[in-house]
């Protein structure tokens, strides 16, 4: 944390170097940013290059299945009222990317961290965090990750007694049973559209009431705390019960929730809710994501959705029929082999909208909308989906590795 110095030894300043060199070299090759391979060499030559690197500084980490990158960004714009962020925005969120992005914050005060899920608890324990935001828990690579309920079991133990604030989401009963083991927990009400994940209690295995936004186990009483912070509307409320507005560039419902959780955040670090929401307006999009570009004489507007939750979140923002859409959808390692989930989104929520299908498994995609009585075509590549596009902006729906092949392929 700041204030505990710990002047980077000769040892770890050839990590750093040499961390650095391979990052250039990566990009010179084309290969990326290089922020992985840097980050691998750095701790290769320094195993506690990430604690020491985060010793200056005041670290917040934000961790979830969907909008920690979004989340990320808008807490760095809004801590930068306060001084200068160091941040890994281009969402290289494992040990590897994260040592890199730090590597570049000598002078920054402040240290705000996406973290992979499956990596947070040894980030914490790496960087000793002021703060750590959680934002939601759903099925996600359920092939490379852990199953949602173990994920949060092993948050529980792995934050138990944690110094850090812990700013939680009070309408996810998975976040709630993950950060009920720490002292300090700010519960903001951020929502939660997808609840196919919480409905068994993750205390007891009982099975969850879920009146309106309120939820409980009649078994075991575990049940939704009181939050402090709440998202209403188009307004977050503090815990003085001031409504404070938001105006964001980003779209939709989530991205609302996500500006509350940040704002909650940025007050743990003394910078007032109207100060970070005027902030966060700056924020026009996220490594790509919300972009709209120009592509054979159409506007395409770029959408990552990489599972079952982030789809449904994804559905309710997107121009109404007969707004032509452009599914895209691949199995790579980084987006989970397994493809089962596709039967788990409501694609009949796409119902009126011209549908064209591409990606490596576009053949499951459209075996999914068959079942799910939507018309669609299979399409080979973006240039023939485009073209067969009605007019109007394109909607553009991707996972994670297909989001980047198309952001490549528009020259994003």
């Amino acid at each position: 944390m700041a204030g505990n110095s710990d002047p980077l030894t000769p040892r770890a300043k050839l990590a750093v170097t040499a961390g650095k060199a391979v990052a250039a070299a990566s990009r010179a090759a084309g290969r990326g940013s290089g922020s992985v391979i840097g980050g691998r060499v750095a701790l290769k030559l320094d195993p506690d290059l990430l604690h020491r690197l985060a010793a200056h500084l005041d670290v917040t980490l934000v961790s979830a299945t969907n909008g920690k990158t979004t989340t990320t960004r808008l807490i760095a714009e809004a801590l930068k009222a306060a001084g200068p962020v160091v941040s890994n925005a281009l969402g290289a969120n494992m040990p590897a990317g994260i040592t890199s992005a730090l590597a570049a914050g000598e002078d920054a005060r402040y240290g705000v961290i996406e973290v992979d899920e499956k990596y947070l608890v040894g980030v914490a324990q790496a960087t000793e965090p002021k703060c750590i935001a959680l934002l939601n828990l759903s099925r996600d690579q359920l092939d490379r990750a852990a199953e949602t309920r173990m994920l949060a079991e092993a948050w529980r133990e792995g934050l138990a007694g944690s110094k850090a604030v812990i700013v939680a989401n009070a309408d996810d009963p998975l976040v709630v049973w993950a950060a009920s083991s720490s002292p300090n927990v700010i519960w903001v009400a951020a929502g939660q559209m997808w609840k196919d994940d919480a409905w068994s209690c993750p205390s007891c295995g009982g099975v969850m009431q879920r009146p309106g936004d309120d939820w409980f186990c009649g078994e075991c009483g575990f049940r939704r705390p009181t939050p402090s912070w709440a998202l209403s509307g188009d307004h977050v409320l503090d815990p003085h019960g001031s409504a404070w507005p938001i105006h964001l560039q980003l779209p939709g419902r989530a991205n609302k929730a996500n500006a509350a959780s940040s704002a909650a955040v940025a007050a743990v670090f003394g910078v007032p809710p109207q100060v970070a929401l005027e902030r966060m307006y700056q924020v026009q999009a996220v490594a790509g994501r919300y972009d709209v570009v120009q592509f054979q004489g159409r506007d395409l507007r770029l959408l990552l959705a990489k599972n079952p939750a982030g789809w449904l979140e994804t559905f309710s923002l997107i121009d109404p029929p007969p707004t032509p859409v452009i599914l895209s959808v691949n199995a790579r390692s980084a987006d989970g082999t397994d493809t089962s989930w596709l039967w788990d989104v409501d694609y009949t929520r796409l119902t009126g909208h011209p549908i064209c299908v591409i990606g490596d498994r576009k053949l499951d995609l459209a075996v999914r909308l068959e079942v799910a009585d939507q018309q669609f075509q299979v399409c080979e590549n973006l240039d023939q989906a485009v073209q067969m596009s009605p007019p109007g902006r394109i909607e553009v729906i991707a996972n994670y590795t297909a989001f980047q092949d198309l952001r490549r392929r528009v020259g994003n």
